[in-house]
């Protein structure tokens, strides 16, 4: 097997680790500061950024090398895909950065007015951050037009019911997955009342998954074939056998009160929408017609990256784990990161 062709599935795999990494450490937090929507004392909202201010920083880590490594492996594809998503992109961005100012100054904050535009700046970071997610993996499904290996579109073809919808999915996706995380690191009323909140959420999210899932095949005939078209629909519709397999395991924790297994539960939907998502992709980069191959970078490029890659992933992931492991255990009123 030549390099051009083992070294992108390589990369591709790398990437799309990166994201799903992003997408699940990132994910949580921005759901705890969607929650501050509903969640309005003081003192409970300073144990929701204190069970994240150790770990928000580094969750943003995939995020950097998920960009970075689309650019320099990719070309062709991050040619393709950042003009046609410019909107979504800088909307996340700002959010990002947004919330990343509010998370610092609330702490700051003497005075109830100034705490409460803190606490309202750190939820539309938040919310407008997962919403713009939504809207790119939206846009980015239901196709890009290009020619020439430029983006042939205009500026609002990102922009439909579809990419609203899974704007909407990711939001409410984070917020389930913040309050699953809230149920794992606190007690008392906080952790009962987002205990509530996740069996609502839940059943909302799975509703929303259902809807895209059925609503993806008929984007692309590519994805219908591969969904429906017997004996590729056997491994197909393992995908939701399995998330509802989990569903059953969801809800059975939250009734035993459980403080650890709902988090995974839902932890197993995204990695299994994923699955759908890879599914459905295999091998394009782009939909309709750019595959990892098209979009490639020089193998002698690829290879150069990759000896970066293999030392500095495994750095990441080690801190990381280190980083959770330390600051592991539930988070009460006395728990104090600023």
């Amino acid at each position: 097997m030549s390099d051009a062709t083992w070294l992108p599935v390589v990369w591709a795999a790398l990437l799309a680790f990166g994201v799903v990494a992003y997408v699940l450490l990132d994910g949580f937090d921005l759901g705890v500061g969607i929650l501050f929507a509903i969640e309005h004392k003081k003192a409970e909202r300073d144990i929701m950024v204190n069970s994240i201010a150790p770990m928000w920083d580094g969750n943003e880590t995939w995020l950097v090398l998920g960009g970075g490594g689309l650019f320099a492996v990719f070309p062709l594809a991050y040619g393709v895909f950042m003009p046609a998503m410019y909107p979504t992109i800088l909307a996340m961005l700002m959010g990002l950065i947004f919330r990343g100012v509010a998370f610092e100054f609330r702490f700051r904050a003497r005075r109830r007015p100034g705490r409460a535009a803190w606490d309202t700046a750190f939820f539309l970071g938040s919310f407008v951050a997962a919403f713009a997610q939504g809207l790119t993996l939206g846009g980015l499904v239901q196709g890009i037009r290009h020619e020439g290996g430029r983006y042939a579109g205009g500026w609002w073809d990102w922009l439909n019911a579809f990419t609203v919808l899974c704007g909407v999915a990711v939001v409410l996706g984070y917020a389930l997955l913040g309050a699953c995380w809230l149920i794992w690191r606190t007690e008392g009323p906080l952790q009962a009342r987002v205990r509530r909140y996740a069996a609502l959420l839940g059943a909302v999210v799975l509703g929303l998954i259902g809807m895209v899932s059925l609503w993806t095949p008929f984007l692309d005939p590519q994805f219908f074939d591969r969904w429906f078209t017997f004996p590729k629909s056997l491994v197909t519709f393992a995908v939701p056998g399995l998330i509802l397999l989990l569903t059953w395991k969801f809800y059975r924790a939250l009734g035993q009160k459980r403080h650890r297994t709902p988090f995974f539960c839902v932890v197993g939907w995204f990695l299994l929408c994923f699955a759908g998502l890879g599914i459905s992709f295999w091998p394009l980069m782009i939909p309709p017609d750019i595959t990892i191959w098209d979009a490639a970078a020089p193998p002698a490029s690829q290879k150069f990256l990759l000896v970066g890659a293999s030392v500095l992933v495994p750095i990441i992931l080690i801190y990381t784990g280190y980083s959770y492991w330390v600051f592991r255990g539930k988070v009460g009123a006395e728990t104090h990161y600023h």
